[in-house]
């Protein structure tokens, strides 16, 4: 093969890696606040478990609006930013952050048992509900909400989980409304939970 087609060949790969990036991040949103994907195209039953070991179904999603996280305990930087940050938003919303429900869903079940999410989302605000269940439950939900989750080994250490870095926003009918993403402006994803309080 000619090296002249080997770039061409080349060029074509890159060309298609972007096309797959782009498609990505509009996967879920249309530059604005709302979701392609909204209303029902991301969502469904599920069976999972709260880190109290009470059962938690999709129906607890109904009747007030919702922060939905995928993630898990071990991982290094995006979720306890995210977390964290969510526990400052939620102090920003004052009174109002009481009508706002917070999931924090594992990806990674066989790590994230009950009493571990227990201590893990300890560390963050009181109100937030960590889910967890074994590995056909949260791969159900994690169909269900159409999250991308891998597991990724090391040459040394515990693996790591690739996951879907986004909060969705689910409003009082457990609905996809919108999302947050991974560092964006505080004042931005305010005004974004604020939008979705009020219109609930």
């Amino acid at each position: 093969m000619s090296s002249m087609r080997i770039v061409r060949y080349a060029l074509w790969a890159a060309v298609v890696v972007l096309l797959v990036a782009v498609g990505a991040v509009y996967f879920l949103r249309d530059g604005g606040d709302r979701p392609l994907l909204a209303g029902a195209a991301v969502g469904g039953p599920f069976t999972l478990v709260d880190q109290n070991g009470q059962t938690v179904t999709e129906a607890a999603l109904k009747g007030h609006p919702s922060a939905m996280f995928f993630g898990y305990t071990f991982c290094p930087d995006v979720c306890p930013t995210t977390l964290y940050d969510m526990t400052e938003l939620m102090e920003a919303l004052g009174p109002e952050a009481d009508r706002l429900k917070v999931y924090f869903v594992t990806v990674d079940p066989e790590r994230d048992t009950r009493e571990v999410m227990a201590e893990y989302i300890s560390a963050f605000d009181p109100r937030f509900t960590g889910l967890t269940g074994t590995r056909e439950q949260v791969d159900q939900i994690i169909a269900a909400y159409r999250v991308f989750a891998r597991k990724t080994e090391r040459d040394e250490g515990p693996y790591l989980m690739d996951h879907t870095a986004v909060v969705y926003l689910l409003d009082d009918d457990g609905a996809l409304a919108g999302t947050l993403d991974y560092h964006e402006a505080t004042e931005t994803a305010l005004a974004k939970l604020k939008r979705l309080i009020e219109a609930s």
